[in-house]
């Protein structure tokens, strides 16, 4: 059944990615007309790639937990995608699994930080409409750190948790086969989801999300599991009843750090200092920045102080026009020679009730009255004497 129409056809996806799977291959020939079987296929392939030389499998028991009982969660590294398609960032994909009825849910973003990891757990319980009792991961960084065998979880991570009403356990290293279930399907990402998308590479991020939920409705959670011999959807409806509600509250994944406003009323967010009302300086603030938002909030005992446009690394101070204006008024009225009002000038002499115009010659005048036309001051100091009399300053 494999003509040459076809085998021109997969070998020119081959070329174009050898790793492709074979059932990837098989959609895309479905799709345009191919009528031969699976087996037909999977034959050509071995004559064409050779038989795999993967490593023997080792004895393994499986490790089986109830419905509801525990899912699994983790990053995967998908930068060699983002480089194929010309993206500028990275990228890379959390993955959870329900454990007993094997549903999954894959989501990708450009950070593997605690704020993406939180709105990861979210999203899949969002998918799932429930709260399975406990998650298993790796000893991941952004929500705890190893200390000898033991693994202590960073107070945002048990805030999240509380929040939620389940557990977390992390993985003793070098325990793969524990984690095994999130494992596994990480192939079907790499070897399938996401070669088939590079057939017609999506845009961004935000696409490939979009098209990621329907692929996984069709090829995996509608297709009877290898293990458990039924569809993961038709487990889910079992499953479901067992798991816990969804909280009232959306959790907040934002990124929410504590920052120091200095004598200078400024808050450091990502390189760039950010301004804040005066009465906040040598406070605590909270910065709060959402997943994917260009906006930096500080808040004060639960209060909104502040809220900035994200700036680029490396700019300068951002200041609102308010915040300058206050600080700049307190700081003057601390140095008062700033603020002091220049003293008003001595009052001048009445003006002569009339101009007289003398001609040359002596002339007899009246005693000036020096009360009326000038100010007569005398201070006395010691010896000296100082004398001063109005617009008549130089007679005497």
């Amino acid at each position: 059944m494999v003509d040459e129409r076809w085998r021109q056809r997969i070998a020119g996806l081959l070329a174009h990615n050898g790793e492709l799977q074979a059932t990837s291959i098989m959609r895309v020939l479905r799709a345009e007309g191919f009528e031969g079987s699976y087996q037909s296929l999977t034959r050509h392939l071995r004559d064409v790639r050779g038989p795999s030389r993967s490593k023997p499998p080792e004895v393994t028991v499986p490790i089986e937990t109830g419905p509801g009982e525990e899912f699994q969660f983790d990053w995967s590294d998908c930068n060699h995608w983002a480089g194929l398609w010309g993206w500028d960032y990275e990228l890379f994909c959390f993955g959870s699994v329900l454990c007993w009825s094997r549903i999954k849910h894959w989501w990708f973003a450009s950070s593997i930080d605690q704020a993406h990891t939180f709105e990861g757990l979210v999203r899949f319980f969002e998918a799932v409409e429930g709260v399975p009792a406990v998650g298993r991961t790796d000893r991941m960084g952004c929500l705890g750190r190893s200390r000898g065998k033991a693994f202590i979880w960073h107070p945002p991570a048990l805030e999240f948790a509380r929040h939620h009403g389940c557990a977390f356990k992390a993985c003793d290293a070098g325990d793969a086969a524990r984690k095994g279930k999130i494992e596994r399907p990480f192939r079907d990402l790499k070897g399938g989801f996401l070669p088939e998308m590079d057939l017609d590479p999506p845009a961004d991020i935000g696409e490939l999300n979009r098209r990621v939920g329907p692929w996984l409705d069709t090829y995996v959670h509608a297709v009877a599991h290898r293990s458990t011999g039924v569809a993961p959807e038709v487990r889910l409806r079992t499953e479901w009843p067992l798991l816990a509600p969804l909280p009232r509250m959306r959790f907040d994944t934002a990124r929410r750090e504590p920052r120091v406003v200095g004598r200078v009323p400024l808050a450091e967010w990502g390189g760039v200092f950010y301004s804040a009302p005066p009465e906040a300086a040598g406070h605590i603030v909270e910065a709060r920045q959402a997943l994917d938002s260009a906006l930096l909030q500080l808040r004060l005992g639960g209060r909104l102080i502040a809220e900035h446009r994200i700036a680029a690394p490396g700019s300068d101070p951002q200041w609102l026009p308010e915040h300058r204006a206050a600080a700049e008024a307190i700081a003057l009225g601390r140095h008062g020679r700033h603020l002091r009002s220049v003293d008003p000038q001595p009052p001048m002499p009445p003006p002569c009730g009339e101009d007289l115009d003398l001609g040359d010659g002596d002339y007899d005048v009246a005693e000036p009255d020096l009360g009326v036309f000038g100010a007569f001051d005398a201070v006395v100091e010691g010896e000296d004497r100082t004398w001063g009399c109005g617009c008549f300053g130089g007679l005497g």
